[in-house]
């Protein structure tokens, strides 16, 4: 059991390094497919309907590991600090006790048609904000790759690397810093995540580096 999970562990870090996205700025589709005009959110009674099913669900999922789920307006946000989750020596590496939470995740996805997830990636300011995007980047293809191994289908996976640019916390002391390096599983369904790809899309503001350790 414990040389599969390295193996698992092995492709994912496989896959994460691989990524052919040149464009921080813009979001990357797994599968890219026809532009189509905006979408528009379901009605509220229905993204309701679905988040009262799926949050009991979803926390259930994630029980007994330090993941953080919180229900947004329209989404659920499945949050993965960074420490315990990855190599402290290799950065991009998922840690074996991340396998288990992110796997039974994917496992209500693959389940459910409707519903589709968008990974971000998520640092702090230290260090350069090219650095910052392609690890972030790195981080959130680390889990995508795990929700592929699952048998998630590529056309419902969408991840992007956002580096430092959307902080949880101020990045001027240790723990702030600690909130900030992070992997975001955002869960919806599919109608919903695609009215909401706007937001992503546009350009991302940069952030000022810190010289804090």
């Amino acid at each position: 059991m414990r040389s599969h999970k390295y193996l698992v562990i092995g492709l994912a870090v496989l896959i994460s390094g691989c990524s052919s996205f040149k464009l921080p700025e813009q979001l990357s589709f797994l599968s890219p497919g026809p532009s189509k005009a905006t979408p528009q959110l379901p009605s509220p009674a229905v993204t309701k309907a679905w988040l009262d099913e799926y949050e009991p669900r979803v926390r259930e999922a994630v029980k007994g590991s330090n993941f953080e789920v919180e229900r947004r307006e329209n989404v659920l946000v499945v949050t993965a600090p960074v420490k315990s989750n990855f190599n402290p020596d290799r950065p991009s590496m998922l840690m074996p006790i991340t396998l288990s939470p992110i796997t039974k995740v994917a496992k209500l996805l693959e389940n459910d048609k409707s519903m589709g997830i968008l990974i971000l990636g998520h640092t702090d300011t230290s260090g350069t904000l090219e650095l910052n995007r392609e690890l972030s980047q790195k981080r959130a293809r680390a889990f995508v790759a795990i929700f592929q191994l699952s048998g998630l289908k590529r056309d419902r996976l969408l991840v992007k690397g956002m580096g430092p640019d959307a902080p949880r916390a101020a990045n001027d002391s240790a723990a702030g810093r600690e909130l900030n390096r992070r992997v975001e599983m955002i869960l919806t369904s599919q109608k919903t995540l695609n009215a909401l790809l706007a937001q992503y899309e546009k350009p991302l503001p940069v952030v000022a580096k810190t010289e804090s350790k």
